[in-house]
C-alpha cells in the first residue's frame, strides 16, 4: 500500500536548487509540507516562491550544514513550526575534479565537511524526530559511492564514506524503525550541464569536466528518478542504484578487483 505523504513535514538540504529541488517538488505534488534548508538567498527564495506558487506548502531555512548553529536553528526551526519530520533528504552536497595526486589535503577536508558530516549533522539532529514517526532518511550519493573513477579528486572518498553511514543507520536504527535509504545515481540530466572548473595549471581530457567525469551511461531524467525515490521510500528499500546495471559491475569489483579497474578504465576513456 502506497504511503500517504499528505501533511508529512519533509525536509530536503540542498533543497533551493538542481536535484534537490525536484525532490521537494516530488514530495510537494504528494501533498508533503516542505522545509527546504539551503545556502543561497536568492536561490531559497526564488524555490519557495515557484514552489508556493503552484501550491505548496514551503517553509525556507537559510542555512549552512559545514556549521552545527545552522544544522542545530534548522531542526528548531521544523519542530517550532510543525512539531513533527517525517522525511530527511541529504541532499546538499558537490562535486571535485582534478588528479588524486595535485589534489591539495585540504580540498579533500572542504568536501568531506559538506559532503559527509554535513549529512552526519543533519541526520543526527534529525534521528529524535524520526524515531518519533518512523520516518525516512534519505542520503544522495553516486555511482562513486560504491565505485571510484578517474579525476574526480575527493568526490568518491565523500561518497564512500556516505555508503559506509548509511549502512551503519540501517543496521542501528533500522530495528527501532527508521527507514534509511542509499540513493546512488549516475550523471543527472541537466538543462544546461555545466564544465567543472580545475586549478589554475591542471589539465584533465576535456571529457572529466563533463557530468559523471566521461563515465559512459545515459543521462538520468531527474522527475523519474524523483519518482523512484519516493516509491522506494514506500517500499522502505535500502538502496537505489540508477542503472541498476552497475551492480554488476560494483560485484564483480569487489570479486575481481583488478577486473572491476579494467571495465572502469573501459567506461570513462
Amino acid at each position: 500500500m502506497k504511503e500517504n505523504w499528505k501533511n508529512k513535514v519533509v525536509l530536503i538540504t540542498g533543497g533551493s536548487s538542481g536535484f534537490g529541488r525536484m525532490i521537494a517538488e516530488g514530495f510537494a505534488r504528494r501533498g508533503a509540507r516542505i522545509v527546504l534548508a539551503a545556502l543561497e538567498k536568492d536561490l531559497l527564495e526564488q524555490a519557495t516562491e515557484e514552489m508556493r506558487g503552484a501550491g505548496s506548502e514551503v517553509l525556507p531555512v537559510l542555512a549552512n550544514i559545514t556549521k552545527q548553529e545552522d544544522v542545530d536553528r534548522i531542526f528548531a526551526s521544523v519542530m517550532d513550526h510543525y512539531g513533527q519530520l517525517d522525511v530527511l533528504v541529504n541532499a546538499a552536497g558537490r562535486t571535485h575534479r582534478g588528479r588524486i595526486e595535485q589534489i591539495p589535503p585540504e580540498d579533500f577536508q572542504a568536501l568531506f565537511d559538506l559532503n559527509v558530516l554535513g549529512t552526519i549533522r543533519c541526520t543526527q539532529a534529525a534521528i529524535p524526530h524520526l524515531l518519533k514517526t518512523k520516518g525516512h532518511v534519505v542520503n544522495i550519493g553516486s555511482l562513486a559511492s560504491k565505485s571510484a573513477s578517474r579525476w574526480t579528486g575527493a568526490y568518491p572518498v565523500s561518497k564512500f564514506a556516505v555508503a559506509a553511514f548509511s549502512q551503519q543507520l540501517r543496521l542501528e536504527l533500522g530495528p527501532e524503525g527508521i527507514h534509511v535509504l542509499l540513493v546512488c545515481p549516475g550523471p543527472i540530466k541537466r538543462d544546461n550541464p555545466r564544465l567543472y572548473k580545475l586549478p589554475e595549471g591542471e589539465s584533465l581530457p576535456q571529457e572529466a569536466l563533463q557530468p559523471g567525469a566521461g563515465v559512459k551511461v545515459g543521462k538520468i531524467d531527474p522527475v523519474q528518478l524523483t519518482e523512484k525515490i519516493i516509491r522506494a521510500c514506500e517500499k522502505r528499500k535500502p538502496e537505489l542504484v540508477v542503472p541498476w546495471k552497475a551492480r554488476i559491475l560494483f560485484a564483480i569489483a569487489q570479486l575481481f578487483p583488478s577486473l572491476g579497474d579494467w571495465i572502469v578504465r573501459k567506461k570513462t576513456s
